[in-house]
């Protein structure tokens, strides 16, 4: 057995730990008192959500068709972007925007700002092979017919190509939106008041980090699983109609 292996058996069999989970005695009643932060922390968490996708959604859309444009240096500037924010982490790219960015541009860049433009640069990404996948999964025939009726490019992509490609978009699309979701918590870093964040203010005032971070891993449960239920129902749609 390794060193590292014998120091976690060590931990998991130690007779001190098996005491402490013993006599630790779990008090919510002092957590339920501090709620209002809880509240909050959703709230932040929720509008940094849907304010990141809809960012995203835009810069996503933008760097699908730049992908798909003819002109090689539109393909280059939107690949090169998707490589950099899908290659490194999502926290590092988090601090670096609010503590490198400013230095660079010589402004000030709050953390709200910071946390947001990082965070939909990064699902907008992510969007953008989303949405790109879908668009290329429609059969080149399609175009050619509707170029062949008189249409251009915009309108068969309008009225024959999206309608059809938003179907085989909206499962990942949605997985991707609930993976937005958690990447809120990172914003703790830069001292965002989402759910992370507060659940720690919850725990520097009570002293009970073990009910606190319980109650924040239900409050993270709460609002996601009806997400992955809704994906979950349109895949088995999509199945059914195939």
């Amino acid at each position: 057995m390794t060193q590292v292996a014998r120091a976690a058996h060590a931990r998991t069999t130690c007779p001190g730990n098996q005491e402490f989970g013993r006599m630790y005695h779990w008090d919510f009643y002092t957590i339920f008192q501090s709620f209002d932060l809880f509240i909050t922390g959703v709230w932040v968490t929720f509008l940094y959500t849907a304010g990141s996708i809809f960012v995203g959604i835009i810069v996503g859309l933008a760097a699908c068709f730049a992908r798909l444009s003819r002109f090689w240096w539109l393909r280059l500037i939107a690949r090169s972007y998707q490589e950099l924010f899908r290659c490194t982490p999502l926290l590092v790219q988090i601090l670096w925007a609010y503590y490198a960015l400013p230095m660079i541009l010589g402004i000030t860049i709050s953390n709200t700002v910071a946390g947001l433009l990082t965070l939909s640069l990064y699902v907008g990404s992510f969007y953008a092979e989303i949405f790109r996948g879908g668009i290329m999964a429609i059969d080149k025939g399609q175009r050619e017919a509707a170029a062949a009726i008189g249409m251009s490019s915009v309108q068969s992509m309008r009225y024959i190509i999206m309608p059809q490609a938003v179907k085989n978009m909206l499962p990942s699309f949605i997985n991707q939106s609930v993976i937005q979701l958690k990447n809120t918590s990172l914003l703790y870093a830069i001292s965002i008041a989402e759910l992370t964040y507060m659940t720690s203010v919850v725990t520097s005032e009570t002293y009970r980090p073990l009910e606190a971070y319980s109650m924040a891993a239900v409050l993270y449960f709460a609002m996601l699983f009806p997400l992955t239920q809704i994906a979950d129902h349109y895949e088995r749609r999509m199945r059914q109609s195939d």
